[in-house]
């Protein structure tokens, strides 16, 4: 339906538009579960006013996200095959930005409303996996070869694995609280009064450590949402990274380095990578029309700058180089988990790939800031469920300032750990389970009723999403269709 579509229409740019609406609207949902997480804890205990701990909480995933890097966010991207990110007739990725946004967003406003503390996460996730699958059927590929399997797998691993640490790691720390502390007020649920000025003190430096490293982790999950929108629409301007100092040259001669690794360990599309890398070989040996202008003076020998080039001929044709990395960065990632690869191989097929990605995978400082400014804005208009769930109804008494100290030290933690190396994990899922763990340890149990709630939810997340942008994207992006 939109396989053929014509970049340059105005039908091609107002879906753009529209796409990077709903990114930044699901950016702002992500701030009504994930980042009121952070903050329900200090609100619940009265340790701070609301609005002083959302103003808390927004500043701090701001300084998240510039400070956290951009680790997450391509790790997430890499889910996608190369001809969805930069499909092969040139065209922009809206089948792809609108399935994704439409199945993510529905599924977090929905789970929102009813107060379940879901994981954008995985909605996001979800829909990655269902966009992968669907382009798989609309191509006729085989499933195996559709999506991006050993990247997925330790994507599932991290989430699986994140809620269950918290649970255990948050119920030992309150354990070791009641053998330290004595204090009785600590293990009695909040009233009017805020705790102890040393409790209190602590519940304010963990929401503001799990702001922070939501925005290490959550925040960057934007920005190549982000990127890929602006990119459809800006091709010209944000296509390759300015900062990345490439030549045409120097990219040829990396993609000499990879061709071997390509036809070698590459799957079923490595005759498309390597035409790719051929292209931008000669495009080094012949520059074209809008490749880039030559660095004026430039004596060291670097050659034809990727820079921008004059017109639609310059967009064009850094769009083409940018779709040719992905293309060829693709398969190196097939040839990492290929069978038969030896040590040494993978590690020059892990530093080609990270070279040439060098290229494409960057996020401007006014990205970095639109994403936090939108979680800031979802936290402040929808932290009430969210933040009420929290702490009446997952456990028999509500929350204590234990409990919620002892659940947002080992969230910030764990998130901020993730953050750093790359994985993504849900701050829903962490901080519900850690609650979920000081109150086993105390004694006073769970309300099996909201936890089969949120359970149901968490479980349904992945295939409703999967399922719904899969099929979408089969709609719009079959050729057939």
């Amino acid at each position: 339906m939109l396989s053929h579509l014509d970049p340059a229409s105005a039908l091609a740019m107002g879906l753009l538009i529209f796409a990077l609406a709903m990114v930044i609207i699901f950016e702002a949902t992500n701030g009504f579960h994930d980042a009121a997480n952070a903050v329900a804890t200090v609100i619940y205990t009265k340790s701070l006013q609301p609005g002083q701990a959302v103003v808390l909480s927004g500043i701090m995933n701001f300084l998240g996200v510039m400070i956290g890097g951009i680790a997450v966010a391509y790790a997430l991207v890499e889910l996608l095959p190369a001809e969805v990110l930069s499909p092969p007739d040139g065209g922009p990725a809206v089948a792809m930005l609108v399935s994704l946004f439409a199945a993510a967003l529905t599924w977090n406003i929905g789970t929102w409303w009813f107060g379940l503390p879901n994981s954008s996460s995985h909605c996001l996730i979800g829909s990655l996996i269902g966009v992968a699958l669907g382009n798989a059927f609309a191509r006729s590929r085989s499933v195996s070869d559709g999506v991006h399997w050993a990247q997925l797998w330790k994507v599932l691993e991290a989430l699986a694995l994140s809620p269950i640490l918290g649970f255990v790691l948050a119920g030992a720390l309150y354990y070791l609280c009641r053998k330290t502390l004595h204090d009785e007020h600590l293990y009695e649920p909040a009233t009017d009064k805020p705790p102890i000025w040393w409790m209190r003190g602590i519940l304010i430096l963990t929401c503001t450590g799990v702001s922070f490293a939501h925005g290490t982790n959550d925040g960057q999950k934007s920005i190549g949402l982000i990127m890929l929108t602006i990119i459809g629409i800006f091709p010209g301007t944000y296509a390759l990274n300015p900062a990345a100092g490439a030549s045409l040259q120097d990219m040829a001669a990396i993609m000499q380095q990879a061709e071997p690794f390509v036809r070698r360990y590459g799957d079923d599309e490595k005759a498309r990578a390597l035409a790719a890398a051929r292209s931008i070989e000669d495009r080094a040996k012949t520059p074209r029309a809008g490749d880039g202008a030559a660095a004026a003076g430039d004596s060291s020998g670097g050659g034809r700058k990727l820079e921008a080039g004059p017109g639609s001929a310059g967009a064009k044709a850094r769009a083409s180089i940018r779709d040719d990395i992905y293309q060829v960065v693709s398969e190196l990632k097939h040839a990492e988990e290929a069978k038969g690869i030896g040590a040494d191989e993978k590690k020059q097929v892990q530093g080609i790939a990270k070279h040439l990605g060098q290229s494409v995978e960057y996020a401007p400082f006014w990205v970095r800031m639109l994403s936090a400014l939108c979680l800031g804005v979802g936290t402040m208009v929808g932290y009430k469920r969210i933040v009420k769930t929290l702490g009446e109804r997952l456990g028999n008494v509500h929350l204590t300032p234990a409990q919620g100290a002892s659940a947002e030290v080992i969230s910030a933690l764990l998130i901020g750990t993730a953050g750093f190396t790359g994985l993504p994990v849900s701050t829903t899922h962490i901080v519900t389970s850690g609650i979920a763990g000081t109150m086993v340890t105390s004694g006073a149990g769970l309300k099996y009723g909201m936890i089969s709630r949120i359970a149901i939810a968490w479980v349904f997340t992945l295939p409703v999403t999967i399922v719904v942008a899969g099929g979408l994207y089969y709609l719009l992006a079959s050729p057939t269709l």
